[in-house]
Parts: structure tokens; sequence; C-alpha cells
């Protein structure tokens, strides 16, 4: 298992909880690896009925190391595992969200069933800031929860949306102050891990066209990838680590 990912199961319930605080839980690949790992081995486990998505510390997830995506010649082969997983999974996903989720952290929550949010909590979908494309079938999944107009201003012009709005958008079931996130959500999986798993899994499967969510991720990962390597997105990761505002007034 990575270092920065803590797993748990306890009953029927898997709890995997992102723990790397010192940078702002910012994905990289080995963690990458641990959750795709851990989410496909949930899926064929008869034991876990529910799978619980945490984090510790101030923020959700800071998305992913930016570090990683600036390495030449890195290859994301572990995020796209992740993403398939996500898209894939039959049974129940939550998450219970705090501060900043930017990036993944906001489009993870596209295939969760049920999220609660932390009063603070903040969603953030930079990509186009940083050169880049919508992932985990985000540019499918959020335009059809909260409509294209609202959708483009987050993609595009990213546009943090904060915990009420998120709610009010049907982003999220519910917000609790932070004190009360973690009990909240832990009540929510109870529940579900009580009720008749088959039958939750088959409703799942009723309401998500997975076959569609997939086919939609991997047209957004070949985009990624080429994305990764524009003229943009090394323009965007430049400033980032130099602390100054990209300019993208020149064509490359």
């Amino acid at each position: 298992m990575a270092e920065h990912i803590r797993t748990d199961k306890t009953g029927h319930i898997l709890t995997l909880t992102i723990s790397r605080e010192q940078k702002r839980n910012a994905l990289n690949d080995a963690m990458y690896a641990t959750l795709a790992d851990a989410l496909e081995a949930a899926e064929t486990d008869p034991d876990i009925r529910v799978v619980l998505l945490l984090a510790d510390g101030e923020s959700f997830t800071a998305g992913n190391d930016i570090a990683e995506f600036a390495t030449p010649g890195a290859s994301p082969v572990n995020v796209f595992r992740f993403l398939q997983a996500l898209a894939r999974a039959t049974k129940p996903l939550l998450a219970a969200v705090q501060g900043k989720a930017v990036g993944i952290g906001t489009t993870l929550l596209l295939h969760c069933d049920y999220v609660v949010l932390a009063e603070d909590a903040v969603l953030i979908t930079p990509f186009v800031n940083l050169g880049l494309v919508p992932e985990a079938g985000s540019s499918l999944l959020l335009p059809a929860r909260i409509g294209h107009a609202r959708a483009y201003a987050m993609f595009a012009l990213g546009e943090p949306v904060a915990a009420p709005q998120a709610f009010a958008w049907g982003l999220a079931n519910k917000i609790v102050p932070n004190a009360e996130l973690g009990p909240t959500i832990a009540a929510v999986a109870h529940r579900l891990a009580a009720l008749p798993p088959d039958a939750l899994r088959a409703t799942k499967q009723l309401m998500r066209q997975a076959a569609r969510i997939t086919a939609q991720i991997d047209t957004e990962n070949k985009l990624f990838l080429e994305r990764l390597a524009s003229a943009e997105a090394r323009e965007a990761f430049s400033a980032f680590f130099e602390r100054r505002a990209p300019d993208f007034s020149k064509k490359a």
C-alpha cells in the first residue's frame, strides 16, 4: 500500500483515507495505484459492501501532484486505472469532503453515490488553467448534473463552487459542520452496508451508463495525454513552480 493512502476494513465497509497533509493531499502515482488496487479488489470481495473515501487534514485533495505531471516521460497509467475503477464500481461509493477538492478531488465525486460536504468545502476544476482538459468522465457527467453553462464556467474559468452552491446544484447530498463530517458519513455507510447488497448493486447499475462513461474517459485520456505534452501545459506548469501568472499570449 502507498505511504499516503490508509486503508481500513471494518465490517462490510472499506475506508480509503488520503493522508498527505504536507502536500495538501495531492495525489501521486503510487497513491493512484493503491486507490485503483483497492477499488478493483473491492469489486471481487463479497464481504465489502460499501467503499468510503476520506481525507486527513484541512483539504480533501489538491488534485494531481503537479510535479509528476511536469516530469517528462511520466506515465499516467495508474491515474487512468483509478478513473476506470471509479467508473466501473458497482458497490456504493461514498465521500466526505472538507476544504478544497481540486481537479480529481471534484471529478471523482461525480462517481460517488452519496457525498457529504463540510461547511468549508470548495470544489475547483482548473483544467483549462493548466492547459489540460477535464477527466474522469466529467466532461459528460458534470454538464448532465448541473447543466452546460455552470459546468463550462467550472471547467473553462476554473470558478470555485462553495459547499452551499454545490449542494444547491445537486453535487452533494448534504452539508454539515466540519466536526460532524466523519460521524455523518459513517452513519450513512453503516445504513447502506445493512441493506441487501445485490439490490444495491442492481440499482446502481440501472442508474449509471457505465459503458458510455468508460468510453468518455478513454476519449478524455487521449486528449489529456496530448495536452500534457503541449506548450500551453508546459507554460502553465512553469508558471506554477515559478509562482507567476502564466502567459498564453504566444501560440507555439
